[in-house]
């Protein structure tokens, strides 16, 4: 069975960082596309950032969300079978539970539809 699990979620005061980490397992990351997405109470799941598959063991993503662009970095660790999210200078509008993605492609997507597999999210809270 296909598992994604994320963690590194929790309460950081507003231009704080956090990483966040999704392990992966049941399916093999290097040969997929990776996302993260976010869900604030009473919002949609929005887009956040997306990582194309390249072949390597790790690299950036390809496609970010015109809010995070230049605060949030999106990895990957092959060996490691685990995606991260990088999140810097961190505002209150970045609360919310965040969700990794993946899909059997090589391009990004940053369509939540586009995913087959999805984690459990973990919850980001940013505090003054």
């Amino acid at each position: 069975q296909v598992q994604l699990v994320e963690s590194g979620g929790g309460l950081v005061q507003a231009g704080g960082s956090l990483r966040l980490s999704c392990a992966a397992s049941g399916v093999t990351i290097s040969t997929h596309a990776l996302g993260w997405f976010r869900q604030a109470p009473g919002n949609e799941r929005e887009f956040v950032a997306a990582d194309g598959w390249s072949g390597s063991y790790t690299h950036s993503a390809d496609l970010y969300a015109d809010s995070v662009k230049g605060r949030f970095t999106i990895s990957r660790d092959n060996a490691k079978n685990t995606v991260y999210l990088q999140m810097n200078s961190l505002k209150p509008e970045d609360m919310a539970v965040y969700y990794c993605a993946a899909r059997a492609a090589i391009t990004p997507s940053d369509r939540s539809y586009d995913y087959n597999y999805w984690g459990q999210g973990t919850q980001v809270t940013v505090s003054s």
